[in-house]
């Protein structure tokens, strides 16, 4: 069998990357260019910033991809490339960079929904298997999907409104903790104890996820600690906003897992690198006899190689687009397969 190489090229926030996988598995090269100290004096990733940068240094990643490789552009098998969701400004410049090479090199075009990049990251791991449960947890997404097969997925539930990476990135800010929040809380949290009150977030029976309210009261418990001139331990308060936020997760993922009868959990995104979560599994899943899979740190942020992997499986099943692809700032992974059907 012919071996199949997939370029992926991501830049759907603040990350421009290049990465080519081969046989949706093996890792041969990824260059990743983060624009995180840029943004980091803002507070947060300011967008038209973030498509301008990315404009600056596309080139740069892809000389750099293609340097000190026996591969060149006549090996590759086709070109994946995230099309949405993201920053409308950041996806289209990698959507023409994408389109451009599939046009002069007359490579295959593979549109990549970004979930399905993250979900796939877990395949670098270890092969996938079948039925899953994948849980999703970035900045923008906290989602379980069940999955029968490769490109089948459906939502069984999903947040309501703020996302954990999100509530995460909001109460560091709260706590006056920089930009990016989510590690450093993590981080605070192995040291501190669990000794503030703080709400379960949508502690029920749906598989949903809410956090707003679990932002709010950490806001109105530090405001009223200030009122009183009451100095707030940031350890402990880490601790006890991430042990509400793990549990919570950790309960109804396991949850789903035993209504669906599902032996595989894959868990991906930005917040699965979060320690506290990713031990919290490891003691649930064994426990239960559950085969756990969760990318390696490299592979949870935004990367190329996650969606040069789903590229691979994308392409296996047919999915491509011609020049008409345009960029798409929300999109469902639902509404993703039915377009590409």
């Amino acid at each position: 069998m012919k071996d199949i190489y997939i370029l992926g090229i991501e830049s759907s926030c603040d990350e421009m990357s290049a990465s080519i996988i081969k046989n949706g598995n093996e890792e041969i090269k990824t260059i990743i260019l983060s624009q995180m100290d840029i943004h980091k004096k803002y507070g947060g990733v300011v967008p038209e910033i973030a498509s301008r940068c990315h404009i600056e240094s596309a080139t740069m990643v892809l000389e750099e991809l293609f340097s000190d490789i026996d591969i060149s552009f006549k090996d590759i098998t086709a070109i994946a490339v995230t099309h949405g969701p993201g920053l409308i400004g950041s996806l289209l410049v990698g959507l023409q960079i994408a389109k451009t090479l599939s046009f002069v090199y007359q490579k295959p075009l593979i549109p990549v929904h970004h979930i399905a990049g993250h979900i796939y990251a877990n395949n670098l791991v270890k092969e996938m298997q079948f039925p899953l449960l994948c849980l999703v947890v970035s900045g923008g997404h906290t989602d379980l999907i069940y999955m029968k097969d490769h490109f089948e997925f459906e939502k069984i539930g999903g947040t309501l409104d703020d996302a954990v990476g999100e509530c995460y990135d909001k109460v560091a800010r709260i706590m006056n903790i920089p930009y990016p929040g989510g590690p450093v809380i993590d981080k605070l949290a192995h040291k501190g104890a669990h000794t503030y009150h703080l709400p379960l977030p949508l502690d029920d029976d749906s598989f949903n996820f809410s956090f707003s309210g679990l932002k709010s009261a950490v806001i109105n418990l530090v405001h009223n600690e200030k009122q009183r001139n009451n100095e707030i331990n940031v350890e402990n308060l880490c601790t006890t906003f991430q042990d509400n936020v793990v549990e919570i997760i950790s309960k109804k993922t396991m949850k789903a897992i035993q209504k669906f009868n599902i032996k595989n959990l894959a868990i991906c995104g930005g917040v699965s690198a979060n320690s506290g979560l990713r031990e919290k599994f490891e003691i649930l899943c064994k426990k239960n006899n559950i085969n756990l899979s969760m990318p390696s740190i490299k592979y949870c942020t935004d990367n190329a190689a996650m969606i040069a992997t789903a590229g691979f499986f994308a392409y296996q099943k047919g999915i491509k687009s011609d020049m008409s692809l345009n960029a798409k700032a929300t999109e469902s992974l639902k509404e993703y397969i039915q377009n590409y059907k």
